[in-house]
């Protein structure tokens, strides 16, 4: 998991967590990054500062707890829930079919009663997730993002 600061067209500053900086990078063209707050797509990695570790003779425990984010480090008790969070979004995964780019089609044929109900997760843009939620179709983008099965040793 690679941590970046991203800032959007609005100047609003979040952080995002992806991957690697390819899958950032996929993400951000394929429409699926955006301002949580202002929901604006036009979104760029903002300026960080290097995380320079100290010496290993000068290391304690805690400076070896520290990792750099946006605006200080992670409580414990919020790194604690997004570890849950992961293994749940992992044991979901298992029990739920890739459809690749055909995420939107899949849901809709679901949703129309034209294919049986099942767990599945894909790809799908963000007009498309915008126009299965007008639709009334329930979805959601996965907390943290996922390799493609193909992608995988």
């Amino acid at each position: 998991m690679i941590v970046f600061d991203l800032s959007c067209a609005e100047g609003h500053r979040f952080e995002g967590w992806f991957g690697s900086s390819d899958d950032f990078s996929s993400q951000l063209a394929r429409g699926l990054v955006a301002c949580p707050q202002c929901g604006s797509p036009e979104v760029a990695k903002a300026p960080m500062a290097p995380a320079v570790p100290a010496k290993g003779n000068q290391r304690n425990e805690v400076q070896a707890a520290r990792r750099p984010v946006a605006g200080g480090k992670i409580p414990p008790e919020v790194r604690r829930a997004m570890e849950a969070l992961a293994k749940a979004q992992a044991r979901a995964l298992e029990k739920s079919t890739w459809v690749g780019e055909g995420f939107a089609e899949e849901s809709r044929a679901m949703h129309y009663g034209e294919k049986d109900l099942a767990a599945i997760h894909g790809k799908a843009t963000l007009e498309e997730a915008k126009e299965l939620l007008d639709e009334g179709i329930g979805v959601a983008p996965l907390p943290f993002p996922i390799a493609e099965p193909d992608e995988l040793n």
